[in-house]
């Protein structure tokens, strides 16, 4: 098995990489400048027209395709985009904050175009009555988020069914996110439904507050680069579930278990609900696993209810972790 860990390709990062530098780039610098002492905060690139609601300005590109840019600052707002392509972007990455405020009880962005883009935008506290309060609910469509925040939230980012449609997220942390306390089951760092595709690189998980970190039921998945640290995690689960299967890889990324744990008997779960995605060729490879210190357990790195082949490799385990156990 040592040809995998010499061949294997690292992720190819060009396309989430240049996102941010591309929408940003675009803004016309007057837009930019403007924009602190500007009365109407949500400009669209395109038109250089501003608005003073982010509704209004996804509704002002409708059916088309637009970016806005959206000043630094804190907005108690959300939009629901209905049809186009959509790109927002923060003018100021880490500046233009969602804070606390839902549309249609579900999230602060509740997306069902044909695809959308998200770079530099934080989303916190996001809460509604059933639990699944998220930053981002996905309906239908492509989706890329380059360089954001998920914080302190039910949920970071949900998805419905859409298995011709793809979705990438790069750059981007999720901290103090989950919870297993309503009546609509767990939430979760992430939950990707049935998609086609999702790819996750160069990404931070940590500070759980129940659930799982990643919970996908794409077809295949991509997840490489990211760090997955669970030390000061409360009541979490699975650091990464395929619940369904799927097929790819998870490689060189850096998992920490820690103490405080719903369920531990697994890092990484395969098709524990079903088996609706072959698991042939799923490539587990070149990643960093292990429990906190002064943690003192054991527990399987890879669990697994497919059957299928999936292929470990130079996978670098600390005290008390099994590489890999068949359930």
């Amino acid at each position: 098995m040592d040809r995998f860990a010499r061949t294997t390709p690292r992720p190819s990062l060009t396309p989430v990489l240049v996102l941010a530098v591309i929408a940003i780039a675009a803004i016309p610098a007057a837009v930019v400048l403007a924009q602190p002492a500007a009365p109407a905060p949500f400009a669209i690139v395109e038109s250089g027209n501003a608005y003073p609601t982010l509704q209004q300005a996804v509704d002002a590109i409708g059916a088309g395709r637009g970016t806005i840019a959206v000043a630094p600052g804190t907005y108690r707002e959300c939009a629901v985009q209905e049809a186009g392509d959509l790109t927002i972007v923060a003018s100021e990455p880490g500046k233009a904050v969602f804070d606390r405020t839902t549309c249609e009880g579900k999230a602060a962005l509740v997306l069902r175009g044909r695809s959308a883009r998200l770079s530099g935008l934080v989303f916190h506290g996001m809460a509604v009555p059933d639990g699944n309060g998220a930053g981002v609910r996905l309906e239908q469509g492509d989706l890329t988020i380059a360089q954001s925040w998920f914080l302190d939230s039910q949920q970071g980012i949900l998805t419905a069914d859409d298995p011709a449609s793809a979705i990438v997220i790069d750059k981007t942390t999720f901290s103090g996110l989950g919870t297993c306390e309503n009546s609509a089951g767990c939430a979760h760092s992430i939950y990707i439904g049935d998609y086609g595709s999702l790819k996750v690189t160069r990404s931070r998980f940590e500070r759980g507050t129940g659930g799982h970190y990643l919970k996908s039921r794409a077809r295949t998945v991509d997840v490489a680069s990211n760090s997955f640290d669970d030390s000061a995690g409360r009541g979490t689960n699975y650091m990464i579930d395929l619940p369904d299967g799927a097929t790819g890889r998870i490689a060189n990324n850096w998992f920490v278990q820690g103490r405080d744990k719903e369920n531990y008997s697994a890092f990484i779960a395969v098709a524990a609900e079903n088996h609706a995605h072959s698991a042939d060729g799923l490539t587990i490879a070149d990643n960093d696993a292990r429990l906190a210190p002064n943690v003192r357990r054991t527990t399987a790195f890879v669990a697994d209810w497919s059957g299928d082949r999936l292929e470990l490799d130079a996978n670098a385990l600390g005290t008390g972790l099994r590489l890999f156990e068949k359930r």
